[in-house]
């Protein structure tokens, strides 16, 4: 990887993964392929998915050998033969264990590669999977932390590097009575939504970090917050936290808010 400045400076994006059936929604993949034409080409990709929690902070595999991670059940065959045969990003991972704070613990872990919150957007953005990638793990749910990882992050974006958080801006599986693509979005869903859209309009930052306290729809909107946590990842690596998002994607899939951002 090219360590050197480049005047193509990526920004930095949260977006809202789905399942993988997302991809079978002609919108989303309308919106998400006009995300992806409108950045410039990155030198490298960075994923950080709400599908993996390990601490310490842990590099996942840069062999592209190493199968994809098909971390969901129940799904029709045709979803686990999904390839992306992406370049590994040894280079990429020795800066990002680089940046860790001297004696802090970092893992690697050879038989992880990519998961379904990395992958299926980038087979959206980049179909002919020829950008290196690299995912690192979740070591910490706490939003201050992971603000602070961001933050350690962001100069990989001078060197080209797009920094992607890839969660869900609601995820209330277990509160969902209706799947279908097209649900009515509950109210919890729709107020959270609402609540975000307003703080990402605003940088109201201090709010989103206590987004467990102050946001409407909760605990229904994230019974579990593992898929608004890479948010603060991204609010990190942009540089200005406080800065008003731009949101290319809005709306709902299965009831379920899929906002997602773009930070420069």
């Amino acid at each position: 990887m090219n360590t050197s400045a480049t005047s193509s400076r990526p920004p930095v994006l949260f977006l809202s993964h789905g399942a993988p059936p997302l991809v079978d929604s002609a919108l989303w993949v309308d919106q998400l392929t006009r995300l992806g034409a409108d950045l410039p080409r990155p030198t490298a990709v960075l994923v950080i998915s709400a599908h993996w929690e390990a601490a310490p902070l842990t590099i996942g595999s840069t062999d592209v050998s190493t199968p994809l991670t098909y971390d969901f059940w129940g799904f029709p065959e045709r979803y686990y033969r999904t390839t992306y045969d992406s370049p590994g990003a040894p280079e990429l991972a020795a800066r990002v264990a680089a940046m860790m704070p001297d004696g802090e613990p970092i893992a690697h872990d050879p038989n992880r590669r990519l998961d379904h919150g990395a992958y299926v957007p980038l087979t959206v953005m980049y179909p002919d999977a020829d950008i290196p990638v690299l995912q690192i793990s979740l070591p910490t749910l706490d939003p201050e932390r992971l603000l602070a990882l961001g933050r350690r992050l962001a100069p990989l974006r001078d060197e080209g590097v797009l920094i992607i958080g890839s969660g869900f801006t609601t995820h209330g599986l277990p509160y969902l009575t209706d799947r279908t693509p097209d649900a009515v979005p509950p109210g919890w869903s729709a107020e959270f939504d609402d609540w975000a859209h307003g703080c990402f309009d605003r940088g109201d930052v201090e709010s989103l970090l206590d987004f467990r306290r102050k946001a409407p729809g909760m605990p229904y909107a994230h019974p579990t917050i593992e898929h608004f946590s890479p948010l603060f990842v991204s609010l990190g690596a942009s540089g200005d936290p406080e800065q008003p998002a731009g949101q290319p994607i809005d709306g709902f899939w299965m009831g379920l808010a899929k906002r997602s951002l773009v930070l420069n």
